[in-house]
């Protein structure tokens, strides 16, 4: 007996399923149901609230998502080889639990939940950015979900709350903390989960704001980051020619010397830039 639960503990189900971890899925096991059980408390209160989790493998984190009292957990599963052992914990948490065979990056996950909505998993290393820009790039905002809370490669998560002036800032923290609050609140060595990865792992907790921190476009936002961060070695002036013919003139009205580097300039002047290019 686990625990958090009287489910059997997560080796057993690994082994009586087969379920070895697949590098090309992107999957790394956490056994240890008192961490998932933290992990799950991480993301504040789950009562009256429905979860959406990616790629919940043999259920560690799905069995501390329902421990930890969520109303309803949707779980979105590519392998199907964990099916029959998400069913088992289904069946334990009679009504609490859904879970679909699916690709979470060609799936609108969001028709299968009901508000209030918080986003938690453990993320398939393959495809966690990727899921995190679009949850943070909606055609509306605010957005469907409230909180998100993901496991990441630890330079991720550091990528993700970087400051401008560091290495590690980019388009990841613009589009981050334009729309939310983004900080770390755990971080795990490799031999947390089975098998380790070769780096450690972090966990990100972002929490979406009523309304962006400063007016900006979307796209316009997005693209001008894309652009500044894809020649980040390059002054401005050189990276950002290509926009507009008087782009000078209008870094200098955002505020941003020509000859900045765009892991320089803070997140307010950025939305400025992207005001003045509207025109």
């Amino acid at each position: 007996m686990s625990a958090i639960d009287p489910l059997p503990p997560l080796r057993q189900v690994i082994a009586d399923h087969e379920l070895s971890a697949r590098k090309a899925l992107g999957q790394n096991f956490i056994l240890d149901l008192n961490l998932t059980a933290k992990i799950a408390r991480m993301a504040g209160s789950l009562e009256d609230h429905d979860i959406l989790e990616i790629g919940p493998g043999p259920g560690g984190l799905t069995r501390g998502l329902l421990a930890e009292g969520a109303r309803k957990v949707v779980a979105i599963e590519k392998d199907a080889r964990c099916l029959p052992a998400l069913s088992e914990i289904a069946d334990a948490y009679p009504g609490r639990l859904d879970v679909l065979n699916a690709d979470a990056l060609g799936f609108d996950a969001a028709k299968a939940l009901q508000p209030p909505v918080r986003i938690v998993a453990n993320l398939p290393y393959n495809v966690g950015t990727e899921l995190l820009i679009r949850w943070l790039t909606p055609a509306c905002w605010p957005p469907f979900w409230s909180s998100l809370t993901l496991m990441f490669q630890r330079e991720v998560a550091e990528r993700i709350v970087a400051q401008p002036g560091s290495k590690a800032y980019g388009r990841l923290a613009l589009l981050g903390q334009w729309r939310s609050t983004a900080q770390i609140v755990m971080t795990l060595p490799p031999e947390a989960f089975t098998p380790p990865p070769r780096v450690s792992s972090a966990v990100v907790h972002l929490t979406a704001l009523p309304a962006p921190r400063y007016p900006a476009d979307a796209r316009i936002l997005e693209r001008l980051v894309a652009r500044a961060f894809n020649q980040r070695r390059k002054m401005l002036r050189a990276a950002l020619k290509g926009l507009t013919p008087d782009i000078e003139d209008r870094l200098r009205r955002a505020g941003i010397d020509p000859t900045d580097r765009a892991e320089t300039v803070d997140l307010e002047r950025f939305c400025a830039l992207a005001r003045l290019l509207e025109d």
